[in-house]
């Protein structure tokens, strides 16, 4: 399309013809696309308002003056050109090409190279006064003072229209009912923000019923965030007597009040939670804690019962009838076993009897002259004789038979 005649023209107002707003779109897209200018180029700029998302592709502002230009910084045009690190402040040449975006309705610069030209004046105004105030100990972890953990009094430092306020009033709505909110009004952005903010800060000193401050406002640009890197706000914050939670921006966002605050959240909502315990919590402890306390109970009472059954049983068994009966069927027992060991022993000693009775028996000399043999005994000593050297002549002998005894000299 290389004019506006290419169009058709579907109306007509006063004799003048019309076009739809997407042919209009999509002839002022092809106007650049045309522009061999236009779609090589360099530009040069400040970075603002720099967001880089979790796809890789980074989109922000490049400033000079009252001018600027959206810019479009894909993930694959990033990695292939190699390109530094951007962030905000900085000062930068980017080469690409114009576009318009119809969807949004925006001229839009799709960056494919990107060159650092140097530091901008705001990050250099930005790193000038962080150095002094570091220097001055005004960042030091030791002037950091810990947030009451029971605020009974919040105050907030912001803008009564924000919607950041109302985020933060929600949040402590929420989360701790119990305390009192305090609004210290102030502009946060613009040319009279930070002696705005300093002020109200220093009424809710002058007050003295807060127990922690918060000083914040909702993400921007770093224009639109510059009041809270400014010295006089700094120095506000410094010399409050009651800790200050900062809470300015996005996550992404650091200013100087970040540095000189007791505590930095990353949001005015992630400092309204800092700034109180959740209720919630509390319910829960409480009933950990009843629970805790119920079992306790039951658990005392229990032991007091087996102790009161215990002593009973001890009672009981310490009872002198009880000891009676014990005795008793103790000598019962004792008898009965006494009965039964002397019937053993005796049948024990008639079975030894027996035995011996027995083995007496069967080496009785008796039994071998039954037999036939006979037993030759000395009667000088009663030795008995086995062989012919035990006798002499003249000694007399008496021999024992089955039946009687017959005396024999020996010759």
């Amino acid at each position: 399309m290389d004019s506006m005649d290419d169009f058709s023209l579907p109306a007509f107002v006063d004799g003048t013809s019309v076009v739809s707003v997407s042919e209009f779109a999509q002839y002022l897209r092809e106007l650049l696309e045309t522009n061999d200018i236009l779609q090589n180029i360099w530009v040069q700029g400040e970075i603002s308002n720099y967001k880089s998302y979790a796809s890789g592709h980074c989109y922000f502002t490049l400033k000079e003056g009252d001018a600027q230009l959206l810019c479009v910084f894909f993930k694959y045009a990033r990695l292939r050109s190699a390109a530094p690190e951007l962030r905000d402040g900085m000062a930068v040449a980017v080469n690409g090409r114009a576009a318009f975006y119809e969807r949004d309705g925006k001229l839009q610069f799709y960056v494919e190279r990107a060159r650092l030209v140097g530091e901008g004046a705001l990050f250099r105004r930005f790193e000038q006064l962080k150095a002094k105030l570091a220097a001055e100990g005004l960042f030091d972890a030791g002037r950091k003072r810990p947030l009451p953990e029971q605020p009974a009094v919040i105050g907030i430092v912001t803008s009564p229209q924000a919607a950041a306020l109302r985020d933060m009033l929600r949040v402590l709505r929420t989360r701790y009912p119990l305390a009192q909110v305090v609004l210290s009004p102030s502009q946060v952005q613009g040319v009279e923000a930070p002696a705005s903010i300093a002020a109200a800060l220093d009424r809710l000193n002058e007050h003295g019923e807060a127990d922690i401050v918060i000083v914040g406002r909702g993400g921007g640009s770093i224009e639109e965030l510059w009041a809270f890197n400014e010295e006089l706000v700094a120095r506000a914050i410094a010399r409050s007597r009651i800790p200050v939670i900062s809470g300015v921006g996005h996550e992404t966002d650091f200013t100087i009040a970040d540095f000189v605050a007791d505590v930095r959240a990353s949001t005015p909502t992630a400092a309204a939670t800092a700034a109180v315990p959740d209720i919630a919590d509390w319910r829960g402890r409480v009933e950990d804690l009843s629970e805790e306390l119920t079992e306790l109970v039951q658990e005392h009472l229990y032991e007091r019962k087996m102790q009161i059954v215990d002593a009973s049983r001890e009672l009981l068994r310490l009872s002198p009838l009880r000891l009676i009966d014990q005795q008793r069927q103790s000598l019962d027992e004792v008898a009965d076993r006494l009965q039964v060991q002397m019937q053993h022993l005796i049948s024990l000693r008639r079975e030894r009897m027996q035995g011996l009775s027995l083995q007496l028996h069967a080496l009785s000399p008796l039994l071998t002259i039954a037999r036939g043999y006979s037993v030759v005994r000395r009667d000088v000593d009663q030795t008995i004789v086995t062989s012919t050297q035990q006798v002499r002549s003249g000694d007399t002998l008496t021999i024992q038979v089955e039946d009687g005894y017959i005396p024999v000299n020996v010759l």
